[in-house]
């Protein structure tokens, strides 16, 4: 029996993991409880990925072997914390994604500069002639990138959102560029919790 990956959130990161969950095989849910916007429906129905928008159905959810989870969902939210508490392991798109792909990683975060910084070395690199590819907080999912024209090398631009549910992948190459206190109604007010975050 398929392993049962839900996505929790259908933008860029979550329509890319799925269609990447389902190319590997796996049992496929897509869940928001927002509206999904028409080209990523149309991608998950091409795919032959189920989901549904308006609502997150529990029954749909819980039952998940791993969640990939959009950043935009907290920590907090209830769904979340009844996944944690039944032990199913949430992790984040380039988590997933990064199991399927060998190339070079590199990974750019801090408060301030972060999509400048990405764009400068994805150009750089591709003005050097290396096949790379542009994910993260800006270009494509990594994701989708993996699963239909996977690169040698990849430029991320990571938040701090994206970092929290990220635990066995490593950049081969990180750079922080800077932390100020930013987004700390995310990380209960507690500037360290931010850090934490970006240390991930």
């Amino acid at each position: 029996m398929a392993k049962r990956i839900v996505v929790l959130g259908a933008g860029e990161s979550g329509s890319g993991a799925a269609i990447l969950a389902k190319e590997k095989g796996f049992d496929v849910f897509v869940s928001d409880c927002g509206t999904i916007s028409e080209p990523y429906r149309a991608l998950l129905d091409q795919n032959g990925v189920q989901w549904e928008d308006g609502k997150h159905s529990e029954e749909l959810i819980l039952n998940a072997d791993e969640v990939v989870k959009s950043p935009g969902i907290p920590l907090t939210a209830p769904l979340i914390q009844k996944l944690q508490a039944q032990g199913t392991p949430i992790i984040s798109e380039i988590e997933f994604a990064a199991r399927y792909t060998h190339a070079k990683m590199i990974c750019i975060t801090g408060s301030n500069g972060k999509t400048t910084t990405t764009s400068l070395i994805f150009y750089i690199l591709k003005q050097a002639g290396l096949d790379v590819g542009l994910a993260g907080n800006i270009g494509n999912s990594l994701a989708l990138q993996v699963a239909h024209e996977d690169h040698d090398y990849y430029v991320i631009e990571l938040s701090s959102f994206q970092l929290d549910n990220m635990y066995d992948f490593k950049a081969d190459i990180a750079i922080l560029l800077n932390i100020t206190p930013d987004h700390l109604d995310r990380y209960d007010y507690k500037f360290q919790n931010y850090v934490d975050a970006k240390f991930r």
